[in-house]
C-alpha cells in the first residue's frame, strides 16, 4: 500500500515537472512563427486589397473601402466567438487546428480568384475608359474567401497566445507582450514590402500565392511545438457563468443586503477558477451582491448551491471586474477607426503622388505601412531598454508608466497622426490646383510620396504604445478564469472599430454629397482632409472620455494564501502592469 502511494507521488511529481517545462518562453519560438507566418499571410492581401479591389475587380473606392473595413471588423468579430468555442467545449489546440484549416481554404480561393480569368474582369482600355466591374459571381467568391479567412481567425487569435503564457509557478514576464507584438510587427514589416512588391510587379497571382504558402508554413509551426504546450481541456463557458450571476442577482432582487461578511463564499467550489488567488469583495455594483445572499432553497441535498440562485463572492467579484473594464475598453475602439483608412484613403493618395524614391525605385502605395511598421518596431525594440528606464527614474514606477497611462499616450499620438494627415492632404490638393490636375485623378501630382511618412511613424509610435497597453490592462484585469475572453476583447475592439470606421465613412459620404463630396474616386476634387479632421475631433472627445474612466477606475483585489499556511494572510493589489503588492491585513488603492 504504501508502496502504491509512493509511486502515485513520484508519478504526481513527474507531472508537475513536466508540465513546468511546458509553455513560457519555452514555447514562444513556436507561437511566435505561428503569428510571424499568419500575419505575413493576413497582411499580405489585407494592406494591398483596396488595390485590388479597385484596380482589378474595378469597383468604387468608397464601396472597396467599406469591403475592407468590414472585412476587418467581422476578422475581429469571430475571435470573441472562437474564444468561447474554445473554453466551452473544444479545447485551444483543436480551435486552432481547425481555424487554420478554414483560413488556408480562404487564402486559396482568394489566390485562385486572382490567377484565374474567368474570376476577375478583363483588364481596362490604355486611356483607362470601358472599366467592366466585377460581376456579382465574381464578387461572391471575394466574399466567400473573405469569409473564410475571416471565420479561420476566430479559431487562431483568441487561443494562440494562451499557449505562451508563463509556465505554473512562473512569474510574470510583461516583456512577453512586447516580443508578441514586435513579431508581429516584424512580419506586417515583411508582407508590405516584399509581398507587396510581387503584387504591383509580378502579379496578384504570385502576390496572394506566397501568403498562401505562408499560411501552410504558420500550420506547421503550429504543430510542431505540439510537445511543448500548455493544453488545458476546456472547463466549460465563462459566460454561463456570468449569466448564472446575473440571474441570481434578478431573483433576490427585492432582498435586503447583509453585512458583507455573510455573502456566501466556497473555497472548493471556486478552485479552479482561483488559483492565483480569490476575488476580494468590493463595494461597487452592489445590486450583483445579492446573487451571493443565502435564502431558502439555495442548495440542494447534497449541500451544492444552485448556481443559477446562488454564486460565491469570488464569482460575482468576475463578473464586477468585467463590467469595470467595459467602459476603458470602449475607449479604445475609436482608435481602430481613427487608423483604419491607413489601409485605404491614405494607400490612393500616395498612389497619385510622386513614388520615385531612387533612380529605379518607385515605391508601391502599399508599402508606406513600413514606416508605420518601423516605426512601431523601434518603439518596441527601445521602450523595455530606454524609455521605461528613463521613466522609472522620475517617476518611481516600476515599468516607468502604467498600462492605463501607455494607452493615453497611444490615444494622444493617435490624434496628432490625424492632424498631420489633414495638413498633408490640404497641402496634397493645393499642390493638384495649382499643376491644373484638379480632373485628372490618374496623373502624378509632382509632390513627393514621403510628404506621407510623418503621419505613417507617428501612427506606428502610436500602436506600440496604446496595442501594448490595452492587452495588458484586459490580460491583467481580467479574472484569471475569464483571460481567454479578455483576449477576445481585444480583437473585439478592433471589430467594433472597424464596423465603426464603415459607417462613419457612409455617413459622410451621405452627407456631404450636395455640399461637395469628401470622399471621391478623384481625390483631388474631394475634401479628404475634412474627414481627417472629423476623425481628429471624435478623437479628442474620446481622449477626455478616455480620461474620465480612468480617474474612476477600481483595480481588482486578490485574496492570496500562504504556502505553508492554509490561512489568508495577504490583499494583493494588482496595480495596472501585473505587479502585485502584498501587506498584511491591509487593502490600498492604486491608480
Amino acid at each position: 500500500m504504501a508502496e502504491a502511494e509512493d509511486r502515485r507521488g513520484e508519478e504526481m511529481d513527474a507531472g508537475e515537472k513536466k508540465a513546468k517545462q511546458k509553455g513560457g518562453f519555452r514555447a514562444m519560438p513556436f507561437i511566435l512563427a505561428n503569428d510571424f507566418c499568419d500575419r505575413i499571410a493576413n497582411v499580405g492581401f489585407s494592406s494591398n486589397l483596396i488595390s485590388y479591389l479597385t484596380l482589378q475587380l474595378h469597383l468604387p473606392l468608397v464601396e472597396a473601402s467599406n469591403i475592407i473595413t468590414n472585412f476587418n471588423g467581422t476578422a475581429n468579430l469571430t475571435p470573441l466567438v472562437g474564444g468561447l468555442i474554445a473554453d466551452s467545449f473544444a479545447g485551444r489546440f483543436w480551435t486552432i487546428a481547425f481555424g487554420s484549416a478554414v483560413y488556408q481554404l480562404g487564402m486559396v480561393l482568394l489566390t485562385l480568384s486572382a490567377a484565374l480569368p474567368s474570376l476577375r474582369p478583363p483588364p481596362c482600355a490604355k486611356n483607362g475608359v470601358g472599366c467592366r466591374r466585377a460581376s456579382s459571381s465574381q464578387i461572391a467568391v471575394l466574399y466567400l474567401s473573405l469569409l473564410c479567412t475571416s471565420i479561420g481567425t476566430g479559431g487562431t487569435r483568441p487561443c494562440i497566445m494562451a499557449f505562451g503564457r508563463p509556465a505554473r509557478g512562473a512569474k510574470p514576464r510583461w516583456s512577453f507582450f512586447n516580443i508578441y507584438f514586435f513579431g508581429i510587427v516584424l512580419a506586417k514589416l515583411t508582407a508590405a514590402t516584399a509581398v507587396v512588391y510581387v503584387q504591383e510587379n509580378i502579379g496578384w497571382g504570385w502576390g496572394l500565392g506566397i501568403p498562401t504558402l505562408t499560411m501552410l508554413a504558420a500550420v506547421v509551426a503550429f504543430v510542431s511545438g505540439y510537445s511543448l504546450y500548455v493544453r488545458m481541456p476546456p472547463g466549460g463557458s465563462p459566460m454561463v457563468r456570468l449569466a448564472q450571476i446575473a440571474a441570481a442577482a434578478f431573483k433576490k432582487r427585492k432582498a435586503a443586503m447583509p453585512d458583507p461578511s455573510l455573502l456566501y463564499q466556497d473555497k472548493d467550489l471556486d478552485v479552479g477558477i482561483s488559483t492565483a488567488g480569490r476575488l476580494l469583495h468590493t463595494d461597487q455594483l452592489k445590486f450583483l451582491d445579492k446573487a451571493a445572499i443565502v435564502t431558502g432553497g439555495d442548495m440542494l441535498p447534497s449541500g451544492e448551491p444552485k448556481l443559477w440562485r446562488l454564486s460565491t463572492v469570488h464569482r460575482v467579484e468576475e463578473l464586477k471586474s468585467i463590467i469595470r473594464m467595459l467602459p476603458i475598453w470602449a475607449a479604445t475602439i475609436l482608435l481602430v477607426t481613427s487608423g483604419s483608412h491607413n489601409s485605404s484613403f491614405a494607400i490612393q493618395q500616395a498612389r497619385t503622388m510622386d513614388r520615385d524614391v531612387a533612380p529605379r525605385f518607385r515605391i508601391p502605395p502599399a508599402s508606406m505601412l513600413v514606416f508605420a511598421n518601423l516605426a512601431m518596431l523601434l518603439t518596441l525594440a527601445v521602450y523595455d531598454r530606454v524609455h521605461v528606464r528613463a521613466l522609472r527614474r522620475r517617476t518611481g514606477h516600476p515599468t516607468g508608466i502604467t498600462h492605463l497611462q501607455r494607452t493615453g499616450v497611444g490615444m494622444a499620438l493617435a490624434v496628432l497622426a490625424n492632424a498631420v494627415a489633414a495638413a498633408v492632404e490640404r497641402r496634397r490638393r493645393s499642390v493638384a490646383a495649382a499643376s491644373g490636375l484638379l480632373d485628372a485623378p490618374e496623373a502624378t501630382v509632382p509632390m513627393s510620396v514621403l510628404w506621407l511618412v510623418p503621419q505613417y511613424a507617428i501612427h506606428g509610435v502610436a500602436d506600440a504604445f496604446m496595442d501594448v497597453g490595452r492587452m495588458e490592462f484586459l490580460y491583467d484585469q481580467a479574472p484569471e478564469s475569464l483571460r481567454s475572453t479578455a483576449a477576445a476583447l481585444y480583437w473585439l475592439t478592433n471589430s467594433m472599430g472597424s464596423y465603426l470606421g464603415t459607417l462613419l465613412v457612409t455617413i459622410v459620404h451621405s452627407r456631404t454629397r450636395r455640399s461637395g463630396q469628401w470622399l471621391q474616386d478623384n481625390l483631388n476634387r474631394g475634401k479628404l482632409d475634412n474627414y481627417y479632421w472629423l476623425v481628429v475631433a471624435l478623437q479628442v472627445l474620446n481622449l477626455v472620455y478616455y480620461f474620465l474612466c480612468v480617474r474612476y477606475y477600481t483595480f481588482k483585489t486578490l485574496e492570496t494564501v500562504g504556502d505553508d499556511k492554509e490561512v489568508e494572510l495577504d490583499h494583493v493589489n494588482v496595480d495596472g502592469n501585473g505587479a502585485a503588492t502584498a501587506k498584511k491585513g491591509a487593502k490600498e488603492s492604486f491608480r
